[in-house]
């Protein structure tokens, strides 16, 4: 009798430890569980750690509670201004409701995929390619906002949508280019005739002040010497202004002329005095010339 008590007690206990182990179940922190009883949906939901169930008869399931990021996978479409776009996308959501999310949908996480490839299709169709490359902020909303609207039903928020990529065909990638490069140049041209009626009007200013000081020029042709001596060049090219020519002519002008030494007057030059004429000796007439001869005597020539 005592052995039959002993065998019916640990059947007993046995029995007892199975069905404990059948109904024993454990919930995550990041989870929820969502009890069927019978296929009846039971209105509370089993937060986490350990709870019971009725073995046989009642089914838990859990719900992820963590934010789920899914991509959207490139969705191609043509934007209100004619041009052909590829945009992929990725959505970050996650189950507010445990119960709606097992009960209303199917599949929740495939429901939200394809809700996003729709409206991410219809967001690129409404949109302008100025905003899909500039605006992006403001599709990001409105593309949560049309991926919101049905998934509150499912229990299901929308936490953040986020465009990443957008792909354009290679030839407006060329036009794009061309516009950016063009415009650039406009406004380098706007900046250079900026700078040059600035440079004009300062130079004009300079040049009223050198007007006003002309050895300021003097000064300034030296400065731009020393600066061009600075680079070691082997040959000098020194301008040389007709301004400082100006400046030369007025400094010698601006010197008090000597004054005039006083001359005496030399007396008036005689006239020359006339030669005098050589005296003629009056020589006696021609005559007979007596000449000596070798013996002293005197003979006369006719």
């Amino acid at each position: 009798m005592v052995e039959e008590l002993v065998a019916a007690g640990v059947t007993l206990a046995s029995a007892g430890a199975v069905y404990a182990m059948a109904a024993a179940r454990v919930v995550k922190q990041y989870e929820r569980g969502v009890v069927f009883r019978l296929g009846r949906l039971r209105p509370e939901v089993r937060g986490p750690g350990f709870t019971m169930i009725v073995p046989f008869v009642d089914r838990l399931q859990k719900v992820n509670m963590q934010v789920v990021t899914m991509p959207v996978p490139a969705q191609e479409g043509i934007t209100r201004d004619n041009v052909t776009v590829r945009v992929d996308a990725v959505v970050y959501f996650k189950v507010t409701g445990p119960a709606e999310a097992v009960v209303r949908v199917e599949d929740y996480r495939f429901a939200v995929s394809q809700m996003a490839q729709t409206s991410l299709r219809s967001i690129i169709g409404k949109s302008e390619l100025d905003d899909l490359l500039s605006n992006r902020e403001k599709l990001n909303q409105g593309l949560e906002l049309m991926i919101d609207s049905p998934a509150v039903e499912w229990g299901v928020t929308i936490d953040r949508v986020e465009i990443k990529d957008v792909s354009l065909p290679e030839t407006m990638k060329r036009s794009m280019a061309r516009q950016a490069e063009a415009d650039r140049e406009r406004r380098a041209r706007v900046i250079n005739a900026d700078a040059e009626l600035q440079a004009s009007k300062k130079l004009a200013e300079a040049a009223k002040e050198m007007s006003e000081q002309p050895a300021a020029l003097q000064l300034r042709l030296l400065q731009t010497v020393v600066a061009v001596a600075a680079e070691k060049n082997s040959t000098l090219v020194l301008p040389f202004p007709v301004e400082l020519l100006r400046f030369l002519e007025k400094a010698q002008q601006a010197v008090p002329a000597p004054p005039a030494q006083q001359t005496v007057s030399a007396p008036p030059a005689q006239p020359p005095r006339p030669a005098p004429q050589p005296v003629q000796e009056q020589l006696p007439p021609a005559g007979p010339r007596m000449e000596p001869d070798s013996q002293g005597s005197i003979s006369g020539q006719g």
